[in-house]
């Protein structure tokens, strides 16, 4: 079995990558197998006999044959006696030759069997001798058939160490072809500055356009807009309500459609719906007096007219309406009752409007950019933000109406962060355009409000779940991933989700300044390099990849409310529906893991099949099978790869 190096996988310019999953193919081995040892008695055996166990045996022999020497020493005594005696002319001669050869008889068969004795013990000795070398022996075998066991379990524990050292450990997560929605519930600032940075990235390297609007009020898109700056682009940045004399958006819509968006911009601050197609038809009848390429001022001007509101003469002189335009306002609706109901309606819009007044009246030429971002200012009143965002996500629905539908789906792609900030019927027709252009489509949401909650998930949309702020929301998320999922997360997730600290930048307007400055000629060429030099995340890969390389371990947990309440900043749960049924995985959308050595562009699924199918009695030494060809470089100038 092989593993699939990175260089094997692409970055699909189709696919949206929403962060990585941490699993390990092939677990940890554990420590090689022991080498067996020979114990002390298995110490080679000596060449010659051993002398303790020789004098043992001739002690035990000197024993047993004490008799024998004895008696035979009384013969030899005997014998000696006798000799003397005959010398002496005590006895005769010739019985002391009878008796010398008596004695001398007994005396050398005593001798012989103590030879005898002596002999049976070196036998003794060496049949113990060659009995240990049998058994030392027989040892040695065992031991050299346990070291070969050992040689083969150690060639066998080193191919899987090998395999779980080299293997990749972080596998991209991405959202199936046919899902044109990701919608992102609960989460930090920091959270969802990883989320779409990553995200952004691999939609600007592959060519498409990204329009970022930001109602979170958290600068989350900065080491976005540094990316594309570091790889070539020049992105638009719009601070609002500062920039709002420059904001073109709108400007090119028909009466109609320009009155349906004012109309939902008034009906930001009013619970009750029923004034919408009213207040429409009094602001298309007013567009219709002005004519085309009208400004907010001209409209408001002509609202105080209608509503009676201080001096026309004045929006006279400063050219906002003109006399005739004037004429036609007063005799535009009938006089009785009605009159009051539209006096008092156009004095209510009139009274909403003015925070869109100068809106595209100092517009300039801007050179084009794949990478738009409009914010809120943070110092601007919280209801003055949520007029401007529902005018920029309802003025992106008509255009968006307006436009053919592309030929490459997520082509263009729009993330609304803060979406929970809109009204229901604005999302709606937003996701509905955005659907019918084939335009991509990212919702972040703080809190599941009961708006939210019946829009999550509808429709052709993958639901990524970060860390939830209060148990309700977290109960809501628990149901709609199921409590029986167990997730596996990565330690590395959990320790570096815990170091981070906010988001202490702001957005920095790139067109407050006419003469504005022309994109860099520098390009980079790698993604992971401008990861790690141009973004937070980035700066702190040698950090994290330390961290990576020590923390190895990983824990599970339920989808249960409390786990979803303390996900780490970083963690996505992300899921789909399939045909299996529903898909649920656990993700880091932390970007600088891209530059990690054992991440890879491919999604588990892939990687698995592609290791299984690998034979495990295939002939090593044949390559791996074709796993497509190696990747582009990841060049931002590269419009498709």
């Amino acid at each position: 079995m092989a593993d699939v190096h990175p260089e094997h996988a692409q970055l699909q310019a189709d696919r949206i990558y929403l962060g990585w999953q941490y699993v390990l193919l092939h677990p940890d081995p554990g420590p090689p197998p022991k080498r067996p040892s020979p114990v002390a008695e298995e110490t080679p055996a000596p060449t010659e006999p051993d002398p303790e166990l020789l004098r043992r045996e001739r002690l035990q022999e000197d024993l047993l044959n004490r008799p024998v020497k004895i008696f035979r020493g009384f013969m030899a005594a005997l014998g000696v006696l006798l000799l003397v005696a005959g010398i002496m002319g005590y006895i005769g001669w010739s019985f002391v030759i009878i008796g010398l050869i008596a004695t001398g008889g007994v005396a050398g068969i005593c001798s012989y069997a103590l030879l005898q004795g002596d002999r049976a013990v070196r036998h003794r000795v060496l049949e113990q001798q060659v009995k240990r070398d049998k058994v030392q022996q027989e040892r040695d075998k065992e031991l050299f058939q346990l070291q070969e066991e050992h040689a083969a379990r150690y060639r066998e524990w080193q191919e899987t160490k090998d395999r779980h050292e080299q293997q990749m450990t972080w596998y991209a997560v991405a959202v199936p072809d046919e899902i044109d929605r990701v919608d992102v519930a609960g989460g930090t600032l920091p959270g969802w500055s990883a989320l779409i940075t990553l995200l952004g990235a691999t939609r600007l390297y592959s060519g498409g356009h990204l329009t970022v609007l930001d109602l979170s009020e958290g600068a989350i898109a900065t080491d976005l807009i540094e990316l594309a700056r570091r790889g070539g682009d020049d992105p638009l940045v719009w601070v609002l309500p500062v920039d709002l004399p420059r904001l073109d958006l709108g400007a090119t819509l028909k009466p109609e459609a320009f009155a349906d968006v004012l109309a939902h911009v008034v009906s930001v601050s009013e619970e009750d719906r029923t004034d919408l197609s009213f207040d429409h038809a009094i602001l298309e009848r007013v567009l219709e007096v002005l004519g085309e390429n009208v400004t907010i001022a001209q409209v408001n001007a002509a609202l105080r007219a209608l509503a009676q509101v201080g001096d026309p003469r004045d929006d006279i002189r400063f050219g906002l309406i003109s006399a005739a335009q004037l004429e036609k306002l007063s005799m535009l609706f009938g006089r009785g009752v009605s009159d009051q109901v539209v006096i008092k309606r156009a004095w209510a819009l009139e009274s909403q409007l003015r925070k869109l007044e100068n809106l595209g009246t100092e517009s300039v030429r801007l050179p084009p950019a794949r990478l738009r971002v409009v914010s809120m200012d943070r110092q601007a009143g919280v209801f003055g933000n949520r007029v401007l965002g529902t005018y920029i996500a309802t003025a992106l629905t008509h255009i968006l109406r307006q436009s053919p539908a592309s030929d490459r789906p997520w082509y263009h792609t729009i993330i609304v962060a803060g979406a929970d900030k809109l009204r229901g019927d604005v999302l709606d027709r937003l996701m509905d355009a955005c659907e019918t252009s084939r335009t991509g489509l990212v919702l972040t949401y703080r809190s599941l409000t009961p708006t939210v909650r019946e829009r999550l998930g509808r429709g052709h949309a993958a639901v990524a779940f970060m860390r939830l702020g209060n148990a309700e929301d977290a109960r809501v998320a628990s149901e709609h991933v199921g409590t029986e999922h167990r997730l596996e997360l990565a330690q590395l997730t959990e320790t570096i989700g815990a170091t981070l600290s906010g988001l202490n930048g702001a957005y920095t307007s790139t067109i407050a300044d006419e003469h504005q400055e022309q994109p860099s000629e520098s390009r980079h060429e790698d993604l992971r390099e401008d990861i790690a030099e141009s973004t937070a995340w980035g700066r702190t890969v040698d950090t994290i990849g330390e961290t990576e390389r020590v923390l190895q371990r990983s824990r599970e947990f339920l989808v249960e409310p409390h786990q979803l309440q303390q996900l780490p900043t970083t963690a996505v749960i992300v899921t789909d529906a399939t045909a299996e049924g529903r898909r649920v995985r656990l993700a880091d959308a932390n970007p600088a893991i891209l530059a990690f050595p054992k991440t890879t562009l491919g999604e588990l699924e892939e990687v698995r099949d592609a290791v299984l199918s690998l034979a495990p009695d295939s002939d090593p030494d044949e390559p791996p099978p074709n796993l497509g060809p190696p990747p582009p470089r990841l060049d931002w100038r590269n419009k498709r790869p």
